[in-house]
């Protein structure tokens, strides 16, 4: 299934509650405007006959923990590597209609990470990124590894397409849950350090780490 088939597939079967925007008004906040996608490696999921459950925890993350203007470019794919890619492509660069011209700061892929042979998506972010960034990947095994030893059969990968960053999480609700938090801790400042917007987080729900020097001042 191709994006746009799948996004129409999405909103047959997404989490009705699942937020699409959020974060502060753009006169409060410190941060900037900003934009996410959020893309759900399913073939249950994107043939409409599996309510996506992943990919909605992650965008209720997101609005827990984005403090800055922010709205989300959210799609089902099928376990195909072409489809995959071509999602993630179109989502960082702003391709496509639902990208409509504005390419994401972040995507955060959620399922077809393990050792399955449909599970492809770590080869799928590999081929469309620049700059591979595997620390993130490390960081959710060693936090899944917490909870289950089969973690370690976990594949999650990073990297950087141009200004955007791409996460595979894993494709579990409970999973995303417990890595969200620490995982998102370094995304604002890698994003700003990648030439994207700055990030502002609510410091209760993600306390997000920059040099004293890269932060920005509270208005008022």
């Amino acid at each position: 299934m191709m994006a746009d088939d799948a996004t129409a597939a999405a909103a047959a079967v997404a989490d009705p509650v699942a937020p699409l925007s959020g974060g502060g008004a753009a006169a409060s906040s410190v941060g900037d405007p900003c934009r996410f996608g959020v893309l759900t490696v399913s073939d249950r999921a994107s043939a409409g006959t599996y309510q996506d459950l992943s990919g909605p925890a992650i965008l209720r993350e997101l609005a827990a923990a984005v403090a800055s203007p922010w709205t989300a470019d959210y799609r089902v794919v099928a376990d195909e590597r072409a489809d995959i890619e071509a999602a993630l492509a179109a989502m960082a660069d702003g391709a496509g209609p639902a990208g409509a011209g504005r390419g994401c700061c972040a995507v955060f892929t959620t399922g077809g990470t393990g050792p399955a042979a449909r599970d492809v998506t770590p080869e799928a972010t590999e081929a469309v990124c620049d700059r591979l960034m595997p620390g993130y990947g490390e960081l959710m095994r060693a936090l899944g590894l917490r909870h289950v030893p089969t973690a370690v059969l976990s594949r999650q990968t990073a990297g950087l397409r141009g200004r955007a960053l791409l996460i595979n999480f894993p494709g579990k609700p409970a999973s995303v849950k417990e890595t969200f938090a620490e995982v998102f801790r370094s995304v604002p400042y890698c994003v700003q350090l990648a030439g994207g917007p700055y990030i502002e987080t609510h410091p209760e729900v993600v306390d997000a780490f920059r040099p004293p020097n890269d932060r920005r001042l509270p208005k008022g």
